[in-house]
Parts: structure tokens; C-alpha cells; sequence
């Protein structure tokens, strides 16, 4: 078996790629996302793109700096089925990272559902350390296409970042 290494882009997802990402939740859920875009502009929000050459999103996570002071909240965060454990969510956390740090903050924070474990132990392996629990619901699509609450219990994590501004030259003397 031969390995296939397929490059990949770390961009901004517009609302032009709404259609292509239909892999990742819902109609409810893809209208959170057309929300949360329209929140960019004000600076509130940065939404990531994982692309192959095709320039189709295959992943997509979002940050909100509005919710916590100083940290970037990392959020829906999805990589298409087909291509989970290949490195593409690791790739994203890694840009989202990179933006929160850029933007002047020292954290990252999340929260992952107690039932995605596989979630918790990317989260883990890239530094993330839990503090806590926290209740999250939001509506979507339940049988025949009505809208229900969706209640869930999240694990509340944490990552410090290290600045990545160049340290000047040492002390003389």
C-alpha cells in the first residue's frame, strides 16, 4: 500500500462555501455557521477552512473571541467523516491557534461533548487540559425535520500560548 499526501490550505471559509459543507451538521447547523460569518467582519469571529487542491472545505472551526477575555473559544469545529484521522482537525487547531496568538491572546478554550471522546483525545494530545463541565443546547433538526432543543454536557478545556514574538537580544553585562 502506497501512502497518498495531499496538501492542504488553511483559509478563511466564506459564506460561498455554505454549500460545500453540508457534511458537517444540519440545515439548523449551517445556519449557525452562515450567523456566525456574518460576525467576521465586525472582528468578533474568524471561521477556518481546511482545503485540498480542489479548494473545497474537507474541515472548518471557528473562533470567538468575544465569549472569554484574553482567549480565542474554539467552536464547531468538523472535518468530513470520510477523512477523519488524517490530520486535518490537527492542522486547523494548530491555524486557529496561530490566529488567537496573533490577535494578542494567551489561551485557547473549548468544550467537547461528553460523548465525543475521540474529540477529547485530539483536544488532549494537542495540550488542551479540562477545567470543568458546562451545559450546551442548541436547536436542530429532530425527526421529520422538526426543530428540537439539543441538550449535551461539555467538557470545558484549556491550552496557554506561548507568545510567539522573537525575544530581543540578552541583557549585557
Amino acid at each position: 500500500m502506497a501512502d497518498i499526501i495531499v496538501p492542504m490550505t488553511i483559509r478563511d471559509l466564506t459564506a460561498a462555501d455554505l454549500d460545500q459543507i453540508s457534511w458537517s451538521g444540519t440545515p439548523s447547523h449551517i445556519a449557525s455557521v452562515r450567523e456566525q460569518l456574518g460576525r467576521v467582519a465586525s472582528g468578533a469571529v474568524e471561521y477556518l477552512a481546511a482545503c485540498p487542491p480542489s479548494g473545497l472545505p474537507v474541515g472548518k472551526i471557528g473562533i470567538d473571541y468575544a465569549l472569554q477575555a484574553g482567549a480565542g473559544t474554539l467552536y464547531q469545529a468538523a472535518v468530513h467523516g470520510a477523512l477523519q484521522s488524517c490530520g486535518i482537525g490537527t492542522l486547523l487547531v494548530a491555524a486557529a491557534e496561530q490566529r488567537i496568538r496573533a490577535r494578542g491572546h494567551d489561551r485557547a478554550e473549548l468544550g467537547v461533548e461528553h460523548d465525543n471522546p475521540r474529540a477529547r483525545r485530539l483536544y488532549e494530545r494537542l495540550g488542551y487540559v479540562a477545567y470543568g463541565d458546562q451545559p450546551a443546547e442548541w436547536d436542530t433538526e429532530g425527526p421529520y425535520g422538526v426543530m428540537v432543543r439539543y441538550r449535551t454536557m461539555c467538557t470545558m478545556m484549556r491550552k496557554p500560548l506561548a507568545s510567539t514574538a522573537c525575544p530581543g537580544p540578552p541583557p549585557a553585562g
